[in-house]
């Protein structure tokens, strides 16, 4: 059988009663799922901190008076766009540190990217972390200019990052988004392995899920690699479907053969896809 006439597999949301509990924890394992992803961790864990000790920054600004609840500020060129990126971890570990090297894109372009973190689940519910996001954007949004940060705000989020990036489209200090990799709909989560740690209720899961809000009118680009597991896929397809059938403004990018790993290269490069993206978002802007 060629690959023309193969049967299309539906998304795991699809058939999602008939599915096993291995069935349903692999359809939402990434790191299961990408042979090498131990390796890709390995390096961006040991190019982070290079960056971060390198690079002129505001380190640990404080947004509230959480552990956690400090965001890293890497200005640019004054009056240019912020790219405010958020990690990724299913709302359950990583940090900010360890994705600063993927900021150095944007930077070349003459952008300044601040990187908050957040109170991880369970310590968090999943609401108070969306708010949490929240209050990291008023202090960008009242002090920012403390920092470099000038001009136009583009919420970014990679993975549980862009489902909070999201979410955050409508916040006032916010002109366009960029979502890579993310989980829309957070009903299926409550049945896998990383609800042991989020407890998701459905009042959470009704108000968190950005698939059962009406679109914000603000640009949104909303990033997959094609070799991600088929549930992210599925999420970023009917994300971007529900806003065209609404006709909110932004593009669908299928990054063609990049799993949920590598995708982020393609926004450490400056000469990257999602580098592109974002500039895209902010045509005419100084930079």
């Amino acid at each position: 059988m060629s690959p023309a006439s193969a049967p299309v597999r539906p998304a795991p949301q699809e058939v999602w009663d008939t599915l096993s509990q291995a069935e349903r924890d692999a359809a939402y394992n990434n790191n299961a799922a990408v042979k090498d992803s131990a390796a890709w961790v390995e390096a961006r864990d040991k190019a982070a901190p290079l960056f971060r000790a390198a690079t002129p920054a505001h380190l640990d600004i404080p947004y509230g008076s959480g552990a956690r609840q400090k965001l890293d500020i890497y200005p640019g060129t004054p009056g240019a766009p912020c790219l405010v990126f958020i990690h990724g971890g299913y709302w359950q570990r990583n940090t900010r540190e360890a994705f600063a090297h993927y900021a150095e894109g944007l930077l070349a372009h003459g952008w300044s990217v601040a990187m908050p973190s957040y109170t991880l689940a369970p310590q968090a519910r999943l609401g108070a972390i969306v708010d949490e996001i929240g209050a990291a954007l008023d202090l960008i949004a009242k002090d920012g200019a403390l920092y470099g940060v000038t001009g136009p705000v583009v919420v970014s989020g990679w993975s549980a990052g862009a489902q909070l990036a999201v979410m955050q489209l409508d916040h006032p200090a916010v002109a366009a988004g960029l979502a890579i990799s993310g989980v829309y709909e957070l009903a299926p989560l409550r049945d896998t392995f990383l609800n042991a740690a989020l407890e998701l209720t459905d009042a959470e899961i009704a108000a968190c899920s950005p698939l059962r809000h009406a679109p914000s009118p603000k640009p949104l680009a909303i990033a997959y690699g094609t070799g991600e597991v088929p549930a992210l896929v599925h999420d970023s397809r009917a994300l971007a479907a529900k806003r065209v059938a609404a006709h909110a403004p932004g593009a669908l990018l299928p990054i063609l053969g990049a799993n949920h790993f590598s995708i982020l290269d393609e926004l450490r490069r400056p000469d990257g896809l999602l580098v592109r993206a974002a500039l895209d978002l902010m045509p005419g802007a100084h930079a």
